[in-house]
């Protein structure tokens, strides 16, 4: 499904233009001419408008559609994934997905939210929203991964943790904070990468790792624009003011120094236009983190995500 943001508009109105161009091509009626024109012309406007985009933008781009989810990774990153279901107390999560697969021949486990496409999936995924059976189910898949020595590999996407009657009733608070709390004790590496939306503690529930990194164009905060909006100014139609405010993306979140410890450069337009090389870039990431990891013993690897977490706090008299 094809799907465009208002300002994207413009270039795939040049580029409809280029296909009819071609289409219309004979070996009588030459177009080439003004077709490498009117490539020469996307290509300018596309650099033009991917270079200053504003927070809000921004935000949109990193909730688009059409964006690489967790599943789309596994299958350009890893091979013979094997996935895991149900928490063994209540059902499965399908927000979150969760399993075993190979980085290059090797094992490792491999935990991420999963958003959906259309309505149906939509709906089937909880829009990427985990009850707490999700989190229980990713905190049993890191606790296997942990027993067998396996890297593990968060992706994180959520606007945040499903905030329904139900959920609470089960314990959403509780499944997160136990979540954080055997994160930060695992004795194997941990490697997050923020793929779109890093939302609130939905996200951080699988994000306490000893490498924290960021696709170009996702977002990370502690709420969305339109929450922080609806708090501040009962409306959450000013969600583009309240992005401004919040510095939710990546090249803010790398400014702070503590937090994040890469920005993943993504494909001209967005990962969305290139998925694969996206997840190549991705894939190229990982691997150079987990090498530097893998140098570490598991005591070492827990000081040093005790101590990346602990950085972030400053007090001030």
């Amino acid at each position: 499904m094809q799907f465009h943001l208002d300002f994207e508009k413009p270039i795939i109105d040049l580029e409809r233009k280029i296909r009819e161009l071609r289409d219309f091509s004979t070996e009588n009626v030459d177009f080439s001419s003004d077709i490498k024109k009117l490539e020469k012309k996307a290509a300018k406007l596309r650099e033009d408008i991917f270079s200053n985009l504003n927070r809000w933008q921004r935000t949109q781009l990193a909730r688009h559609m059409n964006r690489p989810y967790t599943l789309d990774y596994v299958n350009h990153i890893f091979t013979d994934w094997f996935e895991v279901h149900g928490d063994r107390n209540f059902r499965d999560d399908p927000a979150l997905v969760c399993g075993f697969a190979r980085l290059d021949g090797e094992p490792c486990a491999v935990i991420g939210h999963q958003k959906g496409r259309d309505t149906k999936e939509k709906v089937y995924r909880n829009f990427g929203m985990p009850n707490p059976e999700g989190y229980r189910k990713a905190l049993r898949v890191m606790q296997m991964a942990e027993q067998f020595g396996l890297p593990i590999f968060c992706f994180v996407d959520t606007p945040g943790a499903f905030p329904g009657i139900g959920a609470e009733e089960r314990g959403q608070a509780e499944a997160i904070a136990r979540n954080l709390r055997e994160m930060a004790a695992l004795t194997v590496p941990v490697i997050v990468t923020v793929t779109g939306e890093g939302g609130s503690g939905g996200a951080l529930a699988i994000a306490v790792g000893n490498r924290v990194l960021m696709m170009e164009y996702s977002v990370y905060a502690v709420i969305s624009p339109e929450g922080c909006a609806a708090i501040l100014w009962s409306d959450g139609t000013k969600g583009p003011i309240a992005a401004e405010a919040l510095k939710l993306t990546a090249a803010d979140i790398q400014s702070l120094g503590c937090v994040i410890d890469e920005v993943i450069t993504e494909p001209l337009g967005g990962a969305h236009n290139d998925p694969a090389a996206a997840a190549a870039q991705v894939k190229k990431a990982l691997k150079k983190h987990l090498a530097e990891l893998r140098e570490l013993s598991g005591e070492e690897l827990v000081e040093q995500r005790y101590r990346k977490f602990r950085a972030m706090t400053m007090v001030a008299e």
